[in-house]
């Protein structure tokens, strides 16, 4: 069958790569357009992009044409957003209204009650706010937004333990990698030999996102988020790819940490049920060494697309019902690329998209 034309907005930076990565072999859709800023426009790819990947820049991309964020042709039916938060509002709204489906990693709009915020894992029930998004902004497209790599990670590894014994209060406290600020976002200097114990508007992020995704849509079209305590401490840590995070929570229900793992194991949702080209069969990976996961190790599980979860145990020192894990995932695969890959797979499917 033919394949989808989307394009790629911020090509050129790290996620962007990402996305020129995973799309370059998927099934469904073909790269046909590519956008970055204002000094790349006129030229090819492959020429005016710092491939920093293993893997060489895909051919059929790399003599694409860059061209602007705001002329996407018209025979363009999903957009991938890499763009800077700073412009990403603007033209993702413009793009909306000219009706193309814009799937977006950018956080501006990531909390409007009509924007579904999707882990598909999670939440993907929330797809139907577009037809509120629809009715209230009267645009001809739409929007979908992935959440922030953090909270992506997060809430892929807390659903099924949310969905089984409840959650009652969340502490987290995450090591992220370099790759997560992108290409110049932190200084050789400033991060060798060191870990920075604060990332500016992380921690909000995390909070509100998670709260949003594990929300329950009601009846009336509307998210309703999650009243949930939570307390996050954010770092930056000398690795180059795959977040790690200590997670501590108290369920509603008594739970053992067997038990816990046992339905991390088995977890699957509607995008394993619709064979999804890049839903990874198995969403949570449990290991049972103490000394796993760690980013080199796990990271590339299940293409990028799993998480792994160890080090499950009970915290009885504070109080019942307390639970420890340590969860590692791909931050520019599962966090942000791959995940909105597998967004737009979600929509073309339950939409009703030609593939």
């Amino acid at each position: 069958m033919d394949k989808i034309p989307v394009a790629v907005l911020g090509a050129t930076g790290l996620v962007g790569q990402r996305f020129i990565e995973i799309l370059s072999k998927h099934p469904w859709f073909e790269v046909e357009y590519v956008a970055a800023s204002e000094r790349s426009a006129g030229l090819k790819y492959a020429d005016v992009v710092n491939w920093v990947l293993s893997n060489e820049i895909p051919g059929s991309v790399a003599n694409l044409v860059v061209g602007s964020v705001y002329d996407v042709p018209d025979d363009i039916e999903i957009v991938f957003s890499a763009l800077p938060s700073s412009i990403a509002e603007l033209v993702e709204v413009s793009l909306a209204r000219r009706g193309f489906t814009v799937v977006s990693n950018a956080s501006p709009l990531r909390m409007e009650p009509d924007i579904p915020l999707l882990n598909p894992e999670v939440n993907h029930d929330h797809i139907n706010l577009l037809k509120v998004q629809r009715r209230r902004r009267a645009w001809k497209g739409y929007i979908l937004k992935n959440p922030n790599c953090t909270t992506v990670i997060l809430t892929l590894s807390l659903a099924p333990i949310f969905n089984e014994y409840g959650i009652e209060q969340l502490m987290v406290t995450t090591m992220q990698a370099i790759s997560g600020a992108g290409l110049r976002g932190v200084p050789a200097y400033l991060i060798t030999d060191n870990i920075i114990p604060y990332i500016e508007k992380e921690e909000v992020k995390v909070m509100t996102e998670t709260r949003k995704i594990l929300g329950k849509l009601s009846e009336r079209g509307k998210v309703e988020p999650l009243s949930l305590p939570i307390a996050v401490t954010t770092t930056r840590v000398p690795v180059l790819d795959g977040h790690m995070e200590v997670v501590y929570i108290k369920t509603s229900n008594e739970a053992e940490p067997s038990e816990i793992m046992d339905i991390l194991e088995n977890f699957k949702s509607l995008p394993q049920e619709l064979k999804l080209p890049t839903a990874p069969s198995k969403p949570v990976i449990v290991r049972k060494e103490k000394d796993r996961p760690q980013p080199r190790l796990d990271r590339l599980a299940g293409n990028g697309m799993s998480v792994t979860v160890g080090r499950v145990e009970k915290m009885e020192e504070l109080g019942d019902r307390w639970i420890q894990y340590v969860v590692l995932g791909h931050n520019t695969i599962r966090g942000a690329a791959g995940t909105a890959v597998l967004i737009a797979e979600l929509y073309t499917k339950t939409m009703g998209l030609s593939h």
